[in-house]
């Protein structure tokens, strides 16, 4: 049997399913997207990520109600069998066909697409690390939108996967932003650093539980940008993501980070993030 999604009202098999060649998230890329994880049909900050969609929804006069989606998400992985293992849904909401303009027509209808997939944790890059790169931040300006059009972050995460290396942390004016698909945290000196919101990050689901663990744990979390330089000179680094989880990064740019190895920190962090999930 194959792969059932959702699509506009109707839960039907993948192949059977038609997208109009003038979808706006097809032509302009004019559409914006979540994901959640699900821990055994259980999903983590499934509200988080509504409020998310909102905001991109709004940034974007796109207009969609979200209620009803949870209950979406829920039959999408019972039909397809992933309610008792860890799994992702990803859903992403566009303009829908219209005509070809510059401009957001008035009579546009939504597109909305959903579909399940397995979403393990990797265990060993979580115990040991990973190793990343680092190349100029080239996307643009509203990089707290959810937005579909993903063209510089692939680009920039195939140089790392053609490297063998796990991410890329992006650099903007010298200072780190954060990673294609993930947020970047560093410790120095027992406190955790991360670039501030604002239009040029991501308002990340699992920077803000790293957030919340921190400050349950008087684990001071500082939200201030740190530059290329200082990146290297770190204790320890880890990046953060629905995928991600909370992953430890030990060498960047061929550079080792602290020890080589994961640090006491952000292991500590890691084990509290998995028991909140």
């Amino acid at each position: 049997m194959s792969e059932i999604i959702y699509l506009n009202g109707d839960f039907l098999q993948k192949t059977k399913a038609k997208i109009s060649p003038d979808d706006r998230g097809f032509i302009f890329a004019d559409g914006v997207y979540e994901v959640v994880k699900y821990y055994y049909g259980k999903p983590f900050r499934l509200e988080y990520h509504l409020e998310r969609l909102k905001n991109s929804l709004s940034s974007l006069e796109l207009g969609f109600n979200t209620e009803g989606l949870a209950a979406v998400f829920e039959t999408l992985l019972d039909r397809n069998k992933l309610t008792d293992t860890h799994a992702g849904v990803y859903w992403q909401i566009t303009r829908g066909p219209n005509n070809r303009v510059h401009y957001y027509p008035e009579d546009s209808v939504p597109t909305i697409y959903a579909f399940t997939f397995a979403l393990s944790s990797d265990r060993e890059k979580l115990a040991d690390g990973i190793r990343v790169i680092t190349h100029e931040d080239i996307r643009w300006l509203r990089c707290d939108i959810k937005s579909i059009s993903l063209l510089p972050n692939t680009m920039l995460f195939n140089k790392a996967a053609k490297k063998g290396a796990g991410e890329c942390i992006l650099i903007r004016n010298g200072m780190v932003t954060e990673a294609t698909h993930s947020s970047v945290l560093a410790v120095r000196n027992g406190k955790v650093f991360t670039h501030p919101l604002s239009n040029l990050i991501l308002p990340g689901i699992t920077r803000q539980a790293v957030k919340e663990i921190c400050l349950m744990q008087n684990i001071e979390f500082v939200e201030k940008s740190f530059s290329e330089a200082e990146l290297y000179k770190m204790d320890e680094l880890l990046i953060a993501g629905t995928g991600s989880e909370v992953t430890p990064v030990t060498v960047v740019d061929d550079k080792v980070i602290g020890s080589g190895k994961p640090g006491p920190l952000t292991q500590f962090i890691q084990d509290e993030f998995f028991k909140l999930t």
